[in-house]
């Protein structure tokens, strides 16, 4: 899993390897693959999720789609979805982008915690988000969860590994309601846990894993940048 990578992502920023350095270590890494998501049960669909599941209600702070990717605040800052816009990725000649169609910011990680883990680990807050790319054939949802310390969020993605899909109440609305590829990464980044769901048709399922990784390591790489940004600043 992406988990760990964490330590390795870390000494190459505090060592000034920036993003050509988390490019590199990414291309030559051998993380486990995203861990399979199951194909919904019922035909057609409903708007009931499974009850291991439940989709969180969307009564958070909901606006429309920023226009490009922001990056405010401190790493110690507030968590709401505004801070993150539409994604685009590029990198030496890899380039992703999706559309973002939805954000929710929440006060707390209730409405997220399917099975009491974020509770159990002191979770504080959370953003959900949701994305389209290539012509909606791909489509991602990503949680993010904040916690006190790093150690709370690294104890969280241990317990998450190879159960996201469960744990995690995320949005399978925003989902395909059937899929080629459906499968979800966890990991921790500092004091943060990001969650990346992605589901695709069979025409996008090719590009799936690639997009898939760089969505979610290039969330945890954010993580860091705002923190060393945030040292920068007040050094």
């Amino acid at each position: 899993m992406l988990i760990g990578m964490i330590v390795a992502l870390t000494a190459l920023l505090l060592l000034g390897g920036g993003a050509f350095g988390a490019y590199a270590y990414i291309n030559s890494s051998t993380e486990a693959p995203p861990t399979p998501i199951a194909q919904p049960t019922t035909a057609p669909p409903t708007s009931t999720p499974p009850s291991s599941s439940p989709e969180p209600s969307p009564t958070p702070t909901t606006s429309s789609p920023e226009p490009s990717e922001t990056s405010s605040g401190s790493a110690d800052s507030p968590l709401t979805h505004t801070e993150f816009g539409n994604w685009n990725y590029s990198l030496k000649g890899e380039k992703y982008a999706a559309r973002k169609v939805g954000g929710w910011t929440y006060d707390s990680c209730d409405p997220l915690d399917a099975e009491g883990v974020m509770a159990d680990n002191d979770c504080e807050s959370a953003v959900q988000l949701a994305y389209t790319a290539y012509g909606g054939n791909l489509k991602a949802v990503q949680v993010i969860l904040r916690f006190p310390q790093a150690a709370d969020a690294k104890k969280t993605a241990t317990q998450l590994k190879n159960g996201a899909d469960e744990k995690v109440a995320w949005r399978r609305s925003s989902a395909h309601s059937s899929f080629a590829y459906g499968a979800v990464y966890s990991g921790a980044y500092l004091n943060y846990v990001v969650v990346t769901v992605v589901t695709t048709n069979a025409s996008a399922k090719s590009k799936a894993r690639k997009f898939h990784t760089a969505m979610q390591t290039d969330r945890g790489i954010h993580f860091f940048m705002k923190r060393r940004d945030e040292e920068v600043v007040t050094s």
